[in-house]
């Protein structure tokens, strides 16, 4: 599924795991909004969330993933895993265009609507139209370089921008502690 209009980028790193966003949002080939916030803070600030795709079915399916948090509270793996089973199975949410990118202080995960459920080998993950973009970059930063994971994810963004016209440089990240 190549979805355009936004990069989602996890870098964990150093202890700590950051979750960039931009803030393009596009209809067709039209920037409509340049500042929208596309990473959200759930289960109390434990659990960060970005999206990529199509608005309205990613903010239903964040509102679903909340819902499967409050269900399985400490068990951030199991809630993705039950979304992305019900989002495979259910009719309506089939339909759906959107990845997620679900990360906090342990695990760093993929989700999607073929029932995917990917935690990145590195600790480091990129959706949306710059995803491949940004992750190469960060990939190399956590290589060859001394910055911090949020640092890494705002640097990775700003190169996905140089090159991909569906993201720009408005850069949100957040930030959680990693446990060992």
């Amino acid at each position: 599924m190549e979805l355009h209009a936004t990069t989602i980028l996890t870098v964990r790193h150093r202890g700590h795991v950051a979750m960039a966003g931009d803030g393009q949002v596009t209809l067709g080939t039209s920037v409509m909004k340049s500042d929208a916030v596309k990473i959200r803070r759930l289960a109390e600030g434990t659990v960060l969330c970005g999206f990529a795709g199509g608005a309205a079915d990613a903010f239903a399916l964040l509102e679903r993933f909340e819902a499967k948090l409050r269900d399985f509270p400490a068990n951030m793996p199991r809630a993705a895993t039950e979304l992305a089973k019900e989002w495979r199975t259910d009719r309506a949410l089939r339909r759906l265009e959107a990845l997620l990118a679900v990360a906090d202080a342990q695990h760093s995960l993929l989700v999607s609507g073929t029932g995917d459920v990917i935690l990145p080998t590195d600790g480091v993950l990129g959706i949306g139209s710059g995803g491949n973009y940004a992750l190469a970059a960060a990939r190399a930063l956590c290589r060859h370089s001394s910055l911090t994971a949020a640092e890494i994810a705002r640097e990775a963004l700003l190169i996905a921008a140089g090159i991909d016209i569906y993201t720009n440089t408005n850069i949100v990240v957040e930030e959680l502690e990693c446990k060992v």
